[in-house]
């Protein structure tokens, strides 16, 4: 009996020296974008947590239940928009209070992240101040209303030509050697000049040149250039050369609507790792934020362009699916901007590889595109700036095209691709040049 009473003692003391057992809050990381505060606490395990404000002066105060701080927590830098000073103290023998001084009022939002590869548990906070939490809301009220949108004042409609892959990353490879990051840049360029002679339209390149941008960083160019519609083109592959077609994408939240199209998501959303950089949760973390705020809109209005492109692919030639797909690429999750992803052809096939590398093939994928998203904006009451003072020049004797770009502020190469000119050689007295906007 003695025994067991020992025994049983001994089971009480080392289930309370289990649950006394305290969180160890390791460190505290800080990231800021334009769009929100980022705290990343470091600590053993998931922590109980409470998150609350104070006034007069703004704090933000984070209670972790039963945990301590392994070492003092960093502190903000001393020019940051929100954050002012940071404190810590122990409450109750076994609480940990951190508060925050702020600049002003904010809107946070938190999560908890289990163990991931190099990363232990993490609890994140983003804070979004009162400039940039609305911007979200309004942004997600103009999507809502986008098949109305713009019947009063008329704007210029931005398109982000995103051109797939690029430096590092090259992309599939055709049977004789074609790299599907040549060709799609050429088509996007070409996309590019036909959006820009679009009255009411103008169009940005995502990528300008043959190098390397993370996906996330993609859709952040879009996003900074304030574009309307955001078209990444891709040249499709698959490990049967018979496979043939072109094929209109949006965002599917669910994962791919075929076994192809998961099996192409997987493909390009390792475009990352190509590069050399790897997308780890917080993108994905603060995608599915913003996403709850505005995505369905955006898909609605995604899947209306992606209709649009698709009908006039089917007029130039074959089609791999006569129905919108939805995949889970990581390209297209931009929550405020309608995004599509187009593959133009099969480079795995050897007879669309040799149509994708014609100037005159490529150029019946530009315009299919163009037609597209103008057939949307006409059809949906899009109302599009009727006159844009887009500079032109009349080349008068003794210029030259690099004396021209000098002249404008741009480079030989935008004033080239703007007017779709192989060689400076090839310009003549009198011919008048579309003036690209600068870099």
């Amino acid at each position: 009996m003695r025994k067991f009473i020992i025994l049983c003692l001994l089971l009480i003391l080392n289930t309370s020296v289990v649950s006394a057992a305290q969180i160890k809050v390791k460190k505290l990381r800080i990231q800021s974008t334009n769009e929100y505060t980022r705290l990343v606490f470091d600590v053993s395990s998931i922590p109980e947590h409470q998150i609350f404000q104070l006034k007069n002066p703004n704090r933000l105060v984070i209670d972790f239940n039963n945990a301590y701080l392994e070492k003092s927590l960093k502190q903000p830098p001393k020019n940051h928009p929100i954050l002012v000073r940071l404190r810590s103290a122990h409450r109750n023998k076994k609480d940990l209070r951190v508060v925050i001084d702020l600049q002003s009022k904010v809107a946070p939002k938190s999560f908890v992240l289990p163990a991931k590869n190099k990363y232990g548990p993490r609890l994140v906070i983003d804070l979004f101040t009162k400039s940039t939490k609305p911007l979200v809301k309004k942004q997600a009220k103009k999507n809502n209303k986008a098949v109305k949108i713009n019947r009063g004042k008329a704007k210029l409609f931005v398109v982000a030509i995103d051109a797939g892959h690029g430096g590092k990353d090259p992309g599939a490879r055709g049977a004789h050697g074609t790299l599907e990051k040549k060709v799609v840049f050429e088509i996007a360029q070409k996309l590019a000049v036909l959006i820009n002679k679009q009255p009411g339209m103008k169009a940005i390149m995502v990528r300008k040149g043959d190098y390397f941008v993370p996906l996330s960083q993609r859709r952040k160019i879009a996003r900074k250039a304030n574009a309307d519609l955001f078209v990444s083109i891709h040249a499709d592959a698959f490990n049967k050369s018979n496979v043939t077609g072109a094929s209109v994408y949006t965002l599917s939240r669910r994962g791919a609507t075929s076994v192809a199209a998961r099996w192409l998501a997987k493909n390009e959303n390792a475009a990352d790792l190509v590069g050399g950089i790897s997308l780890d949760d917080k993108d994905d973390i603060l995608a599915s934020v913003l996403l709850d705020l505005s995505q369905t809109a955006t898909q609605d209005i995604s899947q209306l362009v992606a209709k649009e492109v698709l009908n006039n692919f089917s007029r130039i030639g074959e089609l791999h699916s006569h129905t919108v797909q939805k995949a889970g690429f990581v390209v297209l999750k931009s929550p405020d901007i309608p995004s599509i992803l187009v593959e133009t052809a099969f480079i795995s096939n050897p007879k669309e590889e040799r149509r994708l590398k014609s100037g005159t093939y490529q150029l019946k994928m530009a315009k299919a595109i163009q037609k597209g998203i103008v057939s949307y904006a006409k059809n949906h009451n899009i109302a599009l700036a009727t006159s844009v003072d887009k500079p032109v020049h009349k080349i008068s004797k003794g210029e030259t095209l690099l004396g021209i770009a000098l002249k404008y502020g741009v480079t030989l190469d935008q004033l080239k691709q703007a007017n779709m000119i192989a060689s400076a050689n090839s310009i003549k007295i009198g011919q008048v040049l579309s003036i690209p906007a600068g870099s």
